[in-house]
Parts: C-alpha cells; sequence; structure tokens
C-alpha cells in the first residue's frame, strides 16, 4: 500500500509538471503561429490519442511516463513537399528567431509561472510552520559563543523579518553559499521584576560550516534547533513508567542529578538508560517528588535503547502565515527567484567541488520524497511540487543541447553571427548534450540506490 500511495504521488506530482511544461510549448507555438502536430505525455510509443481543434492536433499519452513533447510542423523532422504554402508559413523553422526564442523559452518559464501560483496559494491559504524559538544550546556551540543561550525567538536574519523555522534555515543557508556571518534579531522573556521583553542582535558566525554540510543537519551543528515542550508526561502505559507510580501530568526536572531542560531530553536520556536505574525529580502538582524507574531494554533497527513506556509531548509551537493574494503573489515570485538562484549556485559549485555531488537525485528519491510529503499533508505536497517544478525549469534552461537552454544557446548564437548553427556543429553538440544528461541520470540513479541500501 505504501507503495503503491508513493508511486500514485509520484505520477501525479510528476505528471502535473509535464503537462504545465509543454502546455508553456504549446501556448506559445500557438500565439506565433506554428502548427502543433502532437502534445504527448510521456515518450515513446503512443498508447491513446484522440485528435481536436482546427489543427486536428493529436493528444497522446505514450508508454514511457518520464517526460513528454510538443510535435511542431518542423522542417527538419518531416518532409513537406507536399505541404500546402499556407501550412508552410506555420513551419517552426521559418519563424523569426525572437519566436523561436520564446517558443523555447516558454517551457520553462510555464514552470516557474506554475510554482509561483502553488506558493502564492499556499501563502494565502496559511501554512502552519514551527516558530523560530530556540533550545537551549551546548557551550561550545557557534550560537553559544555568538550569545545565544535558548529561550529566544528569532524575529529577523540579515534585517529581513522570519515568522518560521523554514525561514530561518533558508536564510542561513544563504549565508554559507555566500561565506557570510548571520546577523540574529532575538526577542527574549525578561525574567526580572520588570517582566516585558528584550530585544537584542547577535552575530553568528558559519565558519564552521561549508557548503557541503548543507545536505545534512548543518543547523544543529551550529546549536540552532527547535525549542521544545517542558518534560510534563502524558498518557502513561502498562510498563516502567506505570509500575514505578508515575503519573500523567507529572513534570520532570532532572534525572540522576542531571537537569531535564525539555520533553527531548527526557526522551534522549531514557533512550540511552536501557537497563539501567534512573532517579526522576520532578513536580506533581505543589508537591515535589523522587521516582526510581529501569527503562526496559528494546532494540530499534539493530541499537539497544530504553523505554518507560509513557507519552512525552515534543511537538514545537506552531504558528500560521498567511497573507493578502498581492503580498502572497510577491511572496511566492520573490520564493520561486530565490530558489532558483540557490539552485544554480549549488549546480556551480558542484562544477568546481565545494558541494558533493550526491545530491544530485533521481526519480527514486523524488518519488519517495513525494510520498512522504504526501502523508503529511496537501501543503507539504504542493510545496514539494513547486519546489520541483522550479528545479525542471531551471534543469531545462542549462545550455546543454537536447534540452530546451542547448536550443537557446543555438538562437542566441544565430542573433550574434546572423546566421544558424551549422547541421554538423548542432549534430556534434547533440551527441556531447545527450552523453552529459546521460552522465546525470547515471550518477542520479546511482545516487538513489546508494540512499535505498544506505
Amino acid at each position: 500500500m505504501n507503495l503503491l500511495h508513493t508511486l500514485l504521488a509520484f505520477m501525479v506530482a510528476l505528471g502535473t509538471l509535464v503537462v504545465v511544461h509543454e502546455l508553456g510549448h504549446y501556448w506559445v507555438a500557438r500565439l506565433c503561429g506554428v502548427k502543433v502536430l502532437r502534445f504527448s505525455v510521456g515518450m515513446g510509443r503512443v498508447i491513446w490519442s484522440r485528435r481536436f481543434g482546427r489543427d486536428q492536433t493529436e493528444w497522446a499519452l505514450s508508454i514511457l511516463p518520464l517526460g513528454g513533447y510538443v510535435k511542431m510542423l518542423d522542417a527538419r523532422e518531416q518532409d513537406l513537399g507536399d505541404m500546402a504554402p499556407e501550412d508552410l508559413k506555420r513551419e517552426f523553422t521559418r519563424q523569426s528567431v525572437w519566436r523561436r526564442i520564446a517558443i523555447v523559452a516558454a517551457g520553462p518559464v510555464a514552470n516557474f509561472l506554475f510554482a509561483i501560483l502553488l506558493f502564492a496559494g499556499l501563502f494565502m491559504h496559511g501554512i502552519p510552520e514551527p516558530v523560530p524559538k530556540l533550545r537551549a544550546m551546548a557551550e561550545q556551540t557557534a550560537a553559544y559563543q555568538a550569545g545565544l543561550r535558548g529561550g529566544e525567538t528569532i524575529t529577523a536574519i540579515n534585517g529581513e523579518a522570519v515568522h518560521a523555522w523554514s525561514e530561518v534555515r533558508w536564510q542561513l543557508m544563504q549565508n554559507v553559499l555566500e561565506k557570510t556571518p548571520a546577523r540574529f534579531d532575538v526577542e527574549s522573556v525578561n525574567r526580572g521584576p520588570s517582566g516585558g521583553k528584550l530585544l537584542n542582535t547577535v552575530t553568528l558566525s558559519l565558519d564552521g560550516v561549508s557548503s557541503q554540510d548543507l545536505e545534512g543537519d548543518f543547523m544543529t551543528r551550529l546549536g540552532l534547533s527547535l525549542a521544545r515542550p517542558p518534560a510534563i508526561l502524558g498518557k502513561i502505559m502498562e510498563g516502567p513508567a506505570m509500575q514505578a507510580g508515575l503519573q500523567k501530568g507529572d513534570l520532570i526536572l532532572d534525572v540522576n542529578g542531571a537537569t531535564v531542560r525539555d520533553g527531548l531530553a527526557l526522551v534522549e536520556l531514557v533512550r540511552a538508560s536501557p537497563g539501567k536505574p534512573l532517579t526522576l525529580h520532578g513536580m506533581r502538582g505543589q508537591s515535589e517528588f523522587r521516582i526510581a524507574v529501569t527503562p526496559d531494554a528494546l532494540t530499534d533497527n539493530g541499537q539497544t535503547i530504553g523505554r518507560i513506556k509513557v507519552e512525552v509531548p515534543l511537538a514545537p509551537a506552531m504558528v500560521i502565515v498567511s497573507d493578502p493574494p498581492w503580498t502572497a503573489i510577491a511572496k511566492g515570485a520573490q520564493k520561486t527567484w530565490d530558489t532558483s538562484v540557490m539552485t544554480l549556485k549549488m549546480i556551480g559549485k558542484m562544477i568546481v567541488g565545494q558541494v558533493s555531488w550526491k545530491n544530485i537525485t533521481g526519480p527514486i528519491t523524488i518519488a519517495d520524497y513525494a510520498g512522504q510529503t504526501a502523508k503529511v499533508g496537501l501543503v507539504s505536497y504542493l510545496s514539494f511540487i513547486a519546489f520541483i517544478s522550479i528545479s525542471l525549469g531551471v534543469m531545462n534552461l542549462l545550455p546543454i543541447p537536447v534540452l530546451d537552454g542547448g536550443h537557446l544557446l543555438y538562437y542566441s548564437l544565430e542573433i550574434l553571427t546572423g546566421r544558424p548553427v551549422s547541421e554538423r556543429f548542432g549534430e556534434i553538440a547533440q551527441r556531447a548534450g545527450l552523453g552529459i544528461l546521460m552522465t546525470l541520470m547515471l550518477v542520479a540513479a546511482f545516487n538513489d540506490i546508494v540512499r535505498l541500501m544506505f
């Protein structure tokens, strides 16, 4: 069932993005007067088709689901000897270079516009996000050295307001790529007699994090993690906790004399103590208590962990971030632009060896992410589709022959030289481009298999 769910989520996402991309080519081709012969979702042999419209364009489904294409009237692919004069005027290569550029660029542009619309819709609907409130951090971390202690809420980074944890991560990724420190505006509770809130600005050094670390949990390395609820016990199940006399609502203050700062710290302590007696000190209402409990030893993924059979709330505080329509559209456009720039920066750093090629993913990993986000909910799934749409747009604009960007490179050379590139040059470039594309596909497939195995 999980496999079926993942495949369905992947096919819906991929099919939607292919249709959007090819509709971009189709609509602009029609606007430019070019005759469209076939609109296919999928590649290879056609398994279903119907013809519609004045031109009797064939709308088809093909056997290979990865991709699609728009087939136009093109002298390079068809014999036009018996073609009517009015149709010859609608042949692709007879169009001006600017029209050809518009038709080719329309596919990636459609992906970007689709991402903007998806993000705008999500921003208008409101996205539940963790509040960027910090958990206490270790003294040796960069966050502690910068003056943070935990409990602060990040309100802005480098002068840009942030409202959610994902925005903090995004801003820091850009700082890491640009190799610049991050300036945090933070807000904390004044624990003095006057109460209220304290505002402060700290500068976080990112020297200990490289662009290669972005594929992992680089924020934890910096000492930045989400604040968690206090260690208040929830439902008590049959097991060590119930036998020891622990009750729902108990607040755990320390374990074996070590302070428990939140629920996650309690879970970590218990998991690290299989079969070892623990003395829990806490509050039950207005009364203190000390209770000894020994966690059961259980095996989880080949590792022995401790468990006392009690629920501990760990969910961070959440906020709904929503915007009016025009603001949402502007934010959607900005998000699409920032993501595109980030993608190009990552590609550039891969080429020069500053970022691992392990970041290249193929259809298996994308399908896995599609299934995971679909399980989380519609908001996560639509966000995933928006990011993949941007990636599809960016990748298609790369100046690699066989991709849209390769054709745009040809037309740019035609503008500069005043004549089309030669057929011989085009053939050599196509072969080289196909080789590059196949290499990237093999790397992506290898990375996918490694992720599945390890």
